[in-house]
């Protein structure tokens, strides 16, 4: 199974937090789990998200009523109390955000969530859910894509950061789709390569590095083949991949360079990639036109 295998080797490379989906992603997860005794559970940082099925166009309370279930769902198969931190997704309902996020608040309350964040929100999703959360729990982090050519800020980061909500980025490599894709152009990219070869240094590396620097967190996939949605970790490059991931931390890119790549403009994505009606580019308003 690719993500039991993906798990191990990020454990093998030192790497402690594992985020995933429910379903297949976190399956595999608790196959390692249950199989492997040598495994501290309180080792691990496990991250999960609420799965949305907007299409149903489902009432707050109904919304509400998944989060319970999810989680339930989620801490058996893990065979788990708890998880570290449970994430909700963008909605095209802002009502039903603030009563999902409500839920939530009550689940971290009893224990059974560590901590609390958000995927994919803009400034005007923050600005709806925060007018609930405030008096609570804000999220932790944003969790949106930030990659070489975007800039190292953008509005939804910005307005986080200054409400005390943290950048959790993905998509360093930018998204595999139709070559020449973001991912081609960020590996082609003249200036990445230059000073991927000054430090001695892979592209996948300089990319990892910038973002990290940039003050964010950063979600890493093993190779640049994996694509949204799917991973494959059936090659030596996939433990290659995270073991060079695990040494971000160990040198930088120079003040010079930072400004260097801080001024690419190419490619530039949507950081919230999907996003909630009223966000630039809203996945959903998109399907509406």
């Amino acid at each position: 199974d690719e993500t039991e295998r993906a798990f191990r080797n990020a454990l093998e490379a030192g790497i402690n937090h594992v985020e995933f989906h429910p379903g297949v992603e976190r399956d595999g997860i608790a196959r390692v789990l249950r199989n492997d005794k040598n495994i501290n559970r309180n080792s691990l940082f496990l991250t999960t998200k609420v799965e949305t099925n907007w299409e149903n166009n489902p009432s707050p309370t109904m919304a509400a009523d998944y989060v319970r279930k999810q989680l339930d769902r989620d801490l058996s198969v893990l065979g788990t109390d708890y998880v570290d931190m449970l994430m909700l997704r963008e909605s095209p309902d802002c009502a039903v955000v603030q009563t999902m996020w409500k839920e939530m608040e009550r689940e971290k309350e009893e224990g059974r969530v560590r901590s609390l964040g958000v995927v994919n929100y803009c400034e005007g999703a923050l600005k709806c859910l925060l007018s609930t959360a405030v008096r609570k729990e804000k999220p932790s982090v944003n969790y949106i894509q930030l990659h070489v050519g975007m800039g190292p800020t953008s509005a939804a980061r910005a307005f986080g950061e200054s409400h005390g909500i943290r950048t959790f980025a993905y998509g360093h490599l930018g998204e595999r789709a139709r070559p020449p894709d973001d991912t081609d152009l960020i590996l082609g990219n003249p200036t990445l390569r230059r000073i991927a070869l000054d430090h001695s240094k892979t592209v996948e590396d300089v990319a990892l590095c910038w973002v990290l620097q940039s003050g964010t967190a950063a979600s890493i996939r093993p190779t640049a083949e994996f694509v949204l949605g799917r991973g494959v970790c059936t090659n030596p490059r996939c433990t290659e991949g995270l073991k060079a991931s695990s040494q971000a931390f160990r040198w930088q890119l120079t003040y010079a360079e930072m400004k260097e790549i801080d001024a690419l403009t190419s490619p530039n994505s949507n950081p919230t990639l999907f996003s909630s009606p009223g966000c630039p580019d809203s996945f959903f308003d998109k399907k509406r036109r």
